[in-house]
């Protein structure tokens, strides 16, 4: 089996210099709408036909899919937001761009590809949840949240607020969507535009917008067929996560149950900074299902399914109000003959687990954390409806837009454009391989370092690392004090979060042919020692081609 690859650093012949276009090229150059939700698990969308998706139907998100491509194997290089993140705006890897954890990271020495398109005539903007460091570059527009943000009432900063966070009220989704807008209505006609419009939602706590309140209720969302997973083949990373829907989702933060029947009901445990009308309707809808719930608790097997119920419900419900937003910026392009020339894209910064594994959150490079939805239209180059089944990585973003944009791609960019693929045939000369590398511990979840790689049939992942607070050590910013790493790996430690783990260096092996939920690992089995080196020579080949410099 051959598994070179041609993902690593690809020459890309530009269309022409932005200096030296003429005005036809010029006009020929498509705008850019690029949506990203925070958390959205692919089987949360109907376009990918999961049973949850048909339950919780996504028609504007599908409609992308259908008037153009739906991904099928899209993935991450590291499922955590803010690596993802400068993976994204970047084209390189997380090593590349510093970017490792959760907080602090990125190298804002890098070049942003928003800076390249700015350069080469693009009017650029950027709207809703930037979550790195620094101001964002190369953009001639940006209205950002701080941080993560929250559901109701957010801060948001821009240039015209003078470095400040100026509170607006409003659900975040709607007032991220009006920002967009405002955008389009008031950038410069003349030039292309590159938006980019990054959703806070779904992420925890999944608080729903008031108009939805409720949208899910009466539906019962099936188990997944891993719910109730004992992790019998694996490793001890999957044991010593904390992440698990039964054990570890929280009563009152997560799912807005007070469990102390001693005291009164108050929304400002979960959720904080509601005007009255706000508080009234969340307050009669979260009060009922606590009441409920302390009426009669459940236990055992009978809880986790509760959680899992009532997570589903709040999840979904959050993201229909994505899907409205998805909508309303379909809307605004047509009724302004935009469509025709515009790439559209929609995705989420990694997978989520929505009870895979009995699991929560993302992390893993098992299946649903490491894919990624991903549909794409652009009418006249995208066949509509069609299906690409092909390996491609959020690192190929950047080389994508520009290459849309005739800019030549620099040269210590990583990823490559996915122009190729968007004939809807079968690409030859394509990757055959992704790296997949996992940073972030230890740290919330408590999921363990491991890093490795993916082929169309085998997915080879190594675990590794000092366990429990040893850890610390491995991590730049875990030890700077005065750093948010820093202090959040101090609380951590003082609260009793980070529990003693074993050093660990370990393998495991999936063949996702026979085993596509990923219950069976055969490393060492007979029979699989062909593959096992074919899939080690691969993985020392990334490490050695990027020089990973973590083992």
């Amino acid at each position: 089996m051959d598994f070179s690859t041609r993902n690593m650093i690809l020459p890309i012949a530009a269309l022409a210099c932005a200096a030296t276009r003429t005005d036809a090229q010029q006009a020929q150059r498509p705008n850019i709408l690029y949506i990203m939700s925070d958390d959205h698990a692919y089987q949360a969308i109907s376009a990918y036909n999961d049973p949850v998706g048909r339950l919780a139907p996504t028609p504007n998100i599908d409609r992308i899919a259908r008037q153009g491509m739906r991904f099928d194997q899209a993935f991450v290089e590291n499922s955590l937001s803010a690596p993802s993140r400068a993976c994204l705006i970047t084209g390189l890897y997380s090593h590349q761009n510093g970017q490792r954890q959760l907080a602090e990271g990125i190298d804002t020495t890098k070049t942003y590809f928003s800076e390249l398109l700015q350069r080469a005539g693009y009017q650029t903007g950027m709207v809703g949840k930037w979550h790195l460091d620094g101001t964002p570059k190369g953009f001639d527009y940006y209205h950002i949240l701080n941080d993560q943000g929250t559901y109701y009432n957010p801060v948001f900063r821009g240039q015209d607020t003078n470095g400040k966070y100026i509170r607006e009220e409003g659900y975040a989704t709607y007032l991220i969507t009006d920002h967009a807008i405002e955008f389009l209505e008031q950038r410069d006609k003349d030039k292309p535009f590159c938006l980019m419009v990054h959703h806070k939602a779904p992420h925890r706590n999944w608080i729903p917008a008031l108009r939805h309140i409720g949208y899910y209720d009466k539906v019962n969302f099936p188990l997944p067929a891993t719910f109730w997973d004992n992790y019998e083949s694996r490793g001890s990373a999957t044991r010593t996560q904390k992440m698990h829907i039964g054990d570890h989702m929280e009563m009152l933060n997560d799912l807005k149950v007070d469990t102390v029947k001693s005291r009164p009901y108050h929304l400002s445990r979960f959720v904080g900074g509601l005007n009255q009308n706000q508080t009234e309707l969340l307050y009669d809808y979260f009060k009922a299902r606590s009441d409920s719930f302390n009426a009669a608790p459940p236990t055992g097997h009978a809880l986790a399914e509760w959680k899992y119920q009532h997570y589903l419900r709040d999840y979904l419900t959050v993201i229909h109000s994505i899907d409205d937003s998805v909508g309303q910026l379909l809307k605004y392009l047509e009724e302004h003959g935009l469509l025709e020339n515009t790439l559209v894209v929609y995705t989420s910064d990694q997978g989520f687990y929505l009870g895979e594994h009995g699991w929560f959150d993302k992390r893993f490079m098992y299946e649903e954390s490491l894919r990624t939805p991903l549909v794409m239209m652009y009418k006249g180059h995208i066949p509509e409806g069609s299906v690409c089944r092909q390996m491609v990585q959020n690192i190929d973003f950047a080389p994508t837009f520009l290459n849309l944009a005739g800019v030549a791609q620099p040269e210590e960019m990583t990823g490559r454009p996915l122009t190729p693929l968007f004939a809807g045939t079968e690409v030859k000369d394509w990757r055959k391989s992704i790296y997949y590398h996992y940073y972030d511990y230890p740290t919330w979840h408590l999921t363990r370092k491991h890093d490795g790689v993916r082929t169309e049939r085998y997915k080879l992942i190594h675990f590794y690392g000092k366990g429990g607070t040893r850890a610390q050590q491995e991590n730049k910013y875990q030890r700077m004090p005065g750093t948010r790493e820093y202090n959040s790996f101090n609380w951590m430690v003082k609260s009793g979060y980070i529990v003693d783990a074993p050093d660990i260096d370990y393998m495991e092996l999936y063949d996702l042919e026979k085993d596509p939920l990923e219950l069976h690992n055969v490393y060492g089995q007979k029979g699989y020692e062909k593959i096992t080196r074919q899939l080690q020579k691969e993985l020392t080949r990334y490490r050695e081609q990027l020089q990973i410099d973590e083992f």
